[in-house]
């Protein structure tokens, strides 16, 4: 490929500035979450903070921080993923700063990781909706009443501390099968209380009394994004929302609870989610979420990248391919935002090179041995 990109111009689109309820962005390009999992004990250091510093350098809009998680026993499948309570905060804080002091704009994910596996590694304890990793998949054992309020309070309890350590925003993980996901997936959510239910509006309730909590922590002006996703680790095939009359009963809730702006996850941000309605060039996820709530939406899925998303973990080639049908959905606002992964972990001024015209670096799959 070229060394740089022939029309700048084509660009201009995704550094549009982008504002809303009191967040003030430079362009539309978010730094998506991402596991690193090297941070000793779950406590962030210097590594953390000159890691996201760099990106900030590299002129991301927005930066989301690696899965952080709740003050509960289960709440992490991997030793190395950070903690977002106690001991940690202090950590925390030189990372925002470093951020801000670059220009930047960050927030933290807050996590909680269910029954899912991840290595060898064992929490104390595995909780999840039903003792279920995936459908007919026993692991761990099924929460109390107590341990789903004692939840609820963790979460709301980690995003305040964002707030107070002087983060832009937060994050809530509600995707790809963990916690908050399992309570959405009928494959996973089996419950007969109030926390299950045959619909996908009834198994919304756990994430949504989790908004609701969290908004009253926070109050009404610090900006919410709820992470969602219809495919998960347990099954790429999976889908919670089959039409968008299911979908605004999944997300209309959580927005009418306090959410502020859905990231909506999904493998390549190039599908369309309902082709059956619009075609094969119709809206995507993000583009459905985003007509449905009226919420301001950010998309994801294999930005800058030419491999298949499996194929990129297994150091099959990789670049910056498809920018242009992001550039198309971007200047026709299908979503609002536009979210840039792996690209992120392999290349910091991957942002800055779109921007300046220069071709920016893809993915290498041994950059994730490092914190670079």
């Amino acid at each position: 490929m070229p060394d740089t990109f022939h029309d700048l111009s084509a660009t201009e689109t995704l550094f549009r500035p982008f504002a809303f309820k009191g967040l003030t962005l430079k362009n539309r390009i978010v730094m998506a979450p991402m596991t690193r999992g090297m941070a000793p004990e779950g406590l962030p250091g210097q590594a953390q903070a000159d890691y996201y510093r760099r990106r900030a350098e590299g002129d991301v809009g927005l930066i989301l921080s690696e899965g952080t998680v709740i003050d509960r026993p289960a709440s992490r499948n991997m030793a190395g993923i950070p903690l977002f309570h106690g001991a940690a905060l202090p950590g925390w804080k030189g990372v925002i700063d470093a951020v801000h002091a670059a220009g930047g704009k960050m927030g933290p994910q807050i996590w909680h990781t269910g029954s899912t596996r991840a290595g060898a590694w064992e929490p104390a304890e595995v909780e999840s909706p039903s003792g279920l990793v995936g459908p007919d998949d026993p692991r761990g054992r099924a929460m109390t009443d107590e341990d789903i309020a004692d939840t609820i309070a963790a979460f709301a309890k980690a995003t305040l501390a964002a707030k107070e350590l002087g983060f832009d925003v937060a994050e809530l993980h509600g995707a790809h099968g963990y916690l908050i996901d399992q309570f959405f997936w009928p494959g996973t959510n089996l419950r007969t209380d109030r926390w299950g239910g045959a619909t996908i509006a009834e198994r919304a309730r756990f994430a949504a009394e989790i908004v609701r909590a969290v908004r009253e922590a926070i109050g009404p002006d610090f900006p919410l994004i709820l992470r969602v996703s219809q495919w998960k680790q347990q099954d790429y095939g999976a889908r919670l929302a089959t039409t968008p009359d299911e979908m605004t009963e999944w997300l209309g809730p959580l927005v009418s609870a306090g959410v502020d702006i859905i990231h909506a996850s999904q493998r390549r941000f190039w599908v369309p989610e309902f082709p059956e309605i619009d075609g094969e060039a119709g809206l995507n996820f993000a583009g459905w979420a985003r007509k449905l709530t009226g919420a301001p939406t950010i998309s994801v899925g294999s930005v800058g990248l030419d491999s298949e998303f499996l194929g990129s973990f297994k150091g099959e080639g990789s670049g910056a391919g498809r920018l242009d049908n992001l550039l198309e959905r971007m200047a026709r606002d299908e979503f609002d935002l536009i979210a840039v992964g792996r690209a992120l972990i392999s290349d910091a001024d991957w942002v800055a090179k779109v921007k300046a015209g220069v071709q920016p670096g893809g993915f290498d799959a041994a950059d994730l041995k490092t914190l670079a």
